[in-house]
Order: structure tokens, then sequence, then C-alpha cells
């Protein structure tokens, strides 16, 4: 029986858990106290509400969904162990095994890049040959690369307070570090949905999207060598900009995941790959329940996005670019939810508005960058 029912009844979150969640919520506590005793002088008031406000969001996290919690602290115990082999000097990136090759934000950031692409080749040899091992290799693949994903994130993060401790910021100040981001919430919010639908069948379509910007991730390293650390400018040096582009992100994640379900249901619906995919109710589930969550942290964005624009520009909206493109992906779904949850609208009309939903958020994220100039020219290509 689920042991989240009794009877059919759903049992409160609280009733639930055992002594492992709370040992779990006590060592995330303990982590936080900590690191405000070592750092306190360093934090304003809103930087020890984030530190004590992430400890109650992953405790939470992870009892709602027991993966966290091996997920935050495998991070948390990496990422420290990549820390102390610094030991306060930079230069050891370069000097030191673990850090050359594997867990300086560098490399971790390239073996998520190429575990990612070994998740989707695999995903799709699962699909074909039917093969649940094949399946779990595959999600095994994609929970590694989402783990050394953030491990790379966090541990630059502390790299970028060794170079000069006014250059130190949290990582998701330019379109580098936004795109590992990218790639790691729309893993982890698949990987939610694999499990909670007991189906690794989509995992070929939602992991393409993260692949594309895996290559974008290579492209914008080996290229442009934009993987530098840079000091912000003046408009980012701001706390909004710590929970903004956060809840941002889970928005374009959660689209694009949904863009990737629906194209999957479009091809089943069409009689493409029908025994290998789960059912057109699933997949209409998936893409709704993802464009709700979505909507609702891009909604949250654009409200803390217009708190940051009058704080740093001394208005709430200018008809920004990047501003109006952000209204349009806004009022687009906000028309999806409309009819889907008011009209009862079903099928592949809304597969494919989401599908061209995709395209409608890549442009938000990324052409307005490059084709158009604005307030936000700071992360033009």
């Amino acid at each position: 029986m689920d042991n989240a029912l009794i009877n059919d009844e759903p049992i409160p979150l609280l009733k639930r858990l055992d002594w492992q969640d709370w040992l779990y919520a006590i060592v995330l506590l303990a982590g936080a106290v900590y690191a405000f005793n070592l750092y306190d002088h360093h934090m304003d008031v809103y930087e020890q509400s984030f530190l004590f406000g992430a400890a109650l969001t992953f405790s939470w996290l992870g009892w709602a969904w027991k993966p966290i919690r091996a997920l935050v602290i495998g991070v948390g115990v990496i990422s420290l162990f990549s820390i102390s082999l610094y030991d306060a000097n930079l230069d050891k990136a370069a000097e030191v095994f673990f850090l050359k090759y594997l867990i300086s934000s560098q490399s971790a950031v390239m073996w998520m890049n190429v575990l990612f692409i070994l998740a989707t080749a695999t995903y799709w040899l699962a699909t074909f040959n039917r093969s649940e091992f094949t399946g779990k290799v595959a999600s095994t693949m994609a929970w590694a690369a989402v783990l050394m994903g953030f491990v790379g994130l966090m541990v630059r993060w502390y790299e970028s307070y060794l170079i000069a401790p006014d250059v130190g910021h949290i990582p998701v100040s330019n379109l580098y570090e936004v795109f590992i981001l990218f790639c790691l919430i729309t893993a982890i919010m698949y990987l939610y949905y694999e499990q909670r639908y007991a189906t690794r069948q989509l995992g070929g379509f939602v992991l393409l999207v993260v692949s594309a910007a895996v290559g974008f991730i290579l492209w914008y390293t080996f290229d442009r060598q934009a993987n530098a650390i840079q000091p912000l400018v003046p408009a980012l040096q701001s706390y909004w900009m710590k929970i903004h582009v956060p809840a941002n992100f889970i928005g374009y994640g959660t689209f694009s995941l949904a863009a990737m379900v629906g194209a999957a249901y479009l091809l089943s619906s069409k009689g493409i790959l029908t025994s290998r995919l789960p059912s057109l109710e699933v997949m209409d589930d998936v893409m709704y329940k993802a464009i709700a969550i979505g909507f609702a942290f891009f909604t949250i964005a654009t409200i803390l996005g217009a708190m940051w624009a009058a704080e740093a520009w001394g208005g709430y909206w200018s008809w920004d670019p990047k501003e109006t493109w952000a209204l349009i992906v806004w009022l687009n779904y906000a028309a999806w939810l409309h009819l889907r949850m008011i009209k009862g609208l079903r099928g592949p009309i809304l597969a494919w508005w989401a599908v061209v939903g995709l395209f409608v958020t890549t442009f938000a994220f990324i052409g307005v960058n490059m084709f158009l100039s604005g307030l936000h020219s700071y992360g033009e290509l």
C-alpha cells in the first residue's frame, strides 16, 4: 500500500516523517548555524535570511521527495572537500589532482556536460530496446550530472571570493552560469516526474533540450572563454539577483520540459513511438503540472524583477526588450493554463502550444540578448 495514503486519504507530510527525515533537517540546520557563526560578519540581514531559508526549504524538499536528501548531502560533502583542497589558494586548481580533473568548478561542470550527453543517448537506447536496466543507468547518469553541476556552481561561488572579496558573488550572473542552472533545473524537474509517474520513457526527449544547452555551454566556454569569473556590473550587485534569477529559471526549465513532453505527445498521437511512450493522459498531465509550476515561479520572478528594476533603474517597468518579452512569455502560459483549467481544453492543440512556447521562451531567454539591446545588455553574447 502507498505509505502516503490510508484508506485512499493522503497522510499529512509531518505524520509521514521518520527519524531519518528529522536527522536530515537537523544536519542542514546545524550546517546553516555553523556557516552563520563563521561568516555572519560578511552577511547582511538578507543573506542571513537566505541562509536559514535555504536550510528550511531543502529540509522540506527532502521530506517531500526523498532523493533530494542524497543530492543535497552529496553536493555539500563534495563541495566542502573541494574547498578544503584549495586551502585559500586559487592556483591549487591547476596543481591538485582532484581539483584539476574532478571537482574544481570548471572540471565539475565539464563532467556535468559529459554525463548529460551520455544520459541523453542512454535514455534513447533504453527507449528503443525497452531495457529497464539501461533506463536505470540513464537515470543514474542524469543524477550524477545534476550532482556535478551543483558542485561546480558551489565551488565556483567559493572561487569567486578567492579572486577578491569584492568580486565574490552567487554564480547566476551571466549566460555561462545561468545555462548551467537551466540544465540542472530542467533535469531535476524531469527526474521528479520520472519517479512520480514511474516511467523513464520521456528522458530522451527532455534531455535533448538539456543537451542543446550543454552544446551552448561548450561553445561559450571554448570559443568565448566565458567560463572566467568576472566582477559583477553595478546593476547586478543586489540581493534581488539571488532570488529573481533562480525563480526565473525554474520557469524556463519547466516550460522547456513541458515543450519536450508536448513533442512526445504529438508523435505518440500520430502513432509514432506510441508503444514506447507513456499514455497520452500521463503526458498531458506532466505538461499541465510542469507549466503550472513554471508559471507560478515565473510570475514570482517577474514581480521580483520589477522590484529590482525600481531599485536599480528607478522604475518598476520600462518596456525594455527583456521585460517586454518576459510579459509575452507570461501571457502565453497564462492563456495556456486558462484554456486547460477553465475551458477544459486537452490534446494536440495544447501540445503544439507547449512546443511553440519553447521558441517564445528561448527568444526571451537568449534571443533578446543576441538581437536586441536595452537595460539588460549586460547579458549579451
